[in-house]
């Protein structure tokens, strides 16, 4: 394989799979730190009321995985990343919605 290929594996998870603080930051490879600094910007929004309780679904994970990847690409600070997965999440939901109302036509 030459430098110019990369091989990215994936986990395909249930819905129903939550993830605690600990198990998050082991499969994200991240601080506890990073991760309650993702809830305070509003990144992430665990069921729980403190961090030893909370709960992460798994759709977490690629949030996170985003969360991670603006940071370091455009080098913004975590309340940016914040409005800019906001921002995402609104474009996906619109094209979403515009795909459904081109299959209706």
């Amino acid at each position: 394989m030459n430098s110019e290929q990369e091989t990215r594996v994936g986990v395909l998870l249930d819905e129903s799979v939550e993830f605690s603080l600990s198990e998050i930051c082991s499969t994200c490879h991240v601080h506890a730190e990073l991760i309650v600094q993702l809830v305070e910007v509003g990144v992430l929004e665990p069921r729980g009321t403190e961090p030893g309780q909370w709960r992460f679904p798994g759709h977490a994970l690629r949030r996170i995985e985003r969360a991670l990847n603006l940071q370091r690409d455009l080098e913004i600070n975590l309340a940016g990343v914040a409005l800019a997965l906001d921002l995402l999440d609104e474009i996906d939901q619109l094209r979403s919605r515009l795909r459904m109302f081109e299959s209706e036509t």
